[in-house]
């Protein structure tokens, strides 16, 4: 069944966006509880589990963002990409969520020591350097961008998330601290994606080439 543009844009979108916001406003409602002293799903340790469930998030918003091109091919739904700036976006205010909870709620806007803390623990460094390059593909991803920079120059630019990714995976690999199955996983799901976008361009030098 052929799913209109008009369908897409008056139901789908507000549906993945609404379905997309639902964690933050977990989060939110949860720690509305703790403040008010009544019980709540945070845990012994708030700090934490906030810290946590925002970057776990972050990275799950990421990696949805990454499938969406090659399951618009596996699927032959164009469409699809009508949700990737959108699913983009939010893994940024994810990763904004992630940092303000780390800012304030573990360094309570203590900026020296948040700077030596950065300095100090590497899965910090790398975190914060996803979040810096994050933060530019953010920015330009509106269409007036895309016409300022160009499409080529847009382009290259947001090929930097085939190095946020990496990162993200190993600052989460890192503060999870040890062998564990998560970070594995999602390790396995980011290196699929990436080969899945490898591959047709293979498949088009070499039938270029001949």
């Amino acid at each position: 069944m052929q799913v209109s543009v008009r369908a897409v844009r008056m139901v789908g979108k507000p549906l993945v966006f609404a379905t997309a916001l639902l964690p933050a406003l977990w989060l939110v409602y949860q720690w509305w509880l703790a403040f008010g002293g009544m019980p709540h799903e945070l845990g012994f340790n708030p700090n934490e589990t906030s810290n946590r469930f925002s970057g776990d998030w972050a990275l799950r918003m990421l990696l949805v963002t990454l499938a969406i091109t090659p399951l618009s091919r596996l699927f032959r739904a164009p469409k699809l990409l009508m949700f990737r700036r959108m699913m983009g976006l939010f893994a940024y205010f994810y990763v904004c969520m992630h940092m303000l909870s780390y800012v304030w709620l573990d360094m309570l806007f203590n900026w020296p020591e948040l700077w030596a803390d950065v300095l100090k623990r590497i899965y910090i460094t790398i975190g914060m350097a996803a979040f810096l390059l994050l933060t530019p593909l953010a920015i330009t991803s509106t269409k007036g961008m895309v016409k300022r920079l160009g499409a080529r120059r847009w382009q290259r630019l947001h090929k930097a998330v085939y190095i946020i990714a990496p990162l993200a995976i190993i600052h989460f690999f890192m503060m999870r601290k040890g062998l564990q199955l998560e970070p594995l996983v999602y390790g396995g799901i980011l290196a699929v994606l990436l080969l899945a976008r490898l591959i047709p361009k293979r498949k088009k030098r070499k039938a270029a080439a001949v």
